[in-house]
């Protein structure tokens, strides 16, 4: 396949064509954080954290879908794209159940170390109106809270694509959107087949589907470690 010379940050990077900026930049070293992305199961930009300068680009571009073309001059790490990056961040935060330090994924959550990366200070700083759900555990085996959904889609996508079972999708629209069930039914009253890879899907994002086995007791990262 035909390689496609680019510049990012400066250095001089080559990637097969038609790969994508993230794709160029990860095989050359080079992090661009992401919190939606699955390769080649959601693709989809909906996070705006991989947001990269592109020289003559009218605003800054999603990485994860934007090709790549001969010559293109990309920066990753500006202050405006710092900046932009740590609004979103902020934005996520204002609709997002902050309970961090009873979360199962603390210490091993995306979301809270991107917050941490880009030094985001005040978690409330674009607090208002919020939507809550209430807490799901109809489902034989897991249970689902939506306060910690950032409509990332993995799971829509782990559903949909890896199984081919699509129980779960966006529901409502704008600020009201949520993921869940058609005709906001529960999960244990849908044909879920029990498989788990929504949950797989977000491994290490934060605590929107958990295992009942989880629920009440999980083994920190730093436990876990020092137990070994």
């Amino acid at each position: 396949m035909k390689e496609v010379m680019i510049t990012i940050n400066g250095k001089i990077c080559t990637a097969p064509e038609g790969s994508t900026i993230l794709e160029a930049a990860r095989k050359n070293n080079i992090e661009i954080p992401t919190l939606c992305f699955l390769k080649e199961i959601n693709e989809i930009g909906a996070c705006r954290m991989c947001v990269v300068e592109v020289k003559g680009a009218r605003s800054l571009v999603t990485a994860c879908v934007y090709p790549i073309s001969e010559g293109m001059e990309i920066t990753t790490n500006s202050k405006k794209v710092f900046d932009s990056r740590r609004v979103t961040l902020e934005l996520i935060l204002s609709t997002h159940e902050r309970k961090c330090l009873s979360c199962i994924r603390s210490g091993n959550c995306e979301l809270q170390k991107l917050c941490k990366e880009f030094n985001v200070a005040d978690e409330d700083y674009f607090n208002g109106e919020n939507c809550e759900y209430e807490f799901d555990d109809s489902a034989v085996h897991m249970v689902r809270n939506n306060n910690k959904c950032i409509l990332c889609r993995r799971c829509v996508a782990a559903c949909s694509k890896w199984q081919a079972v699509g129980v779960i999708g966006p529901n409502d629209r704008g600020f009201n959107t949520h993921i869940g069930s058609a005709y906001e039914q529960n999960l244990g009253d849908v044909p879920c087949i029990s498989c788990g890879q929504c949950n797989v899907s977000l491994f290490v994002q934060r605590g929107q589907f958990m295992k009942k086995t989880r629920h009440k007791r999980f083994g920190r990262p730093w436990k876990i470690q020092r137990s070994m």
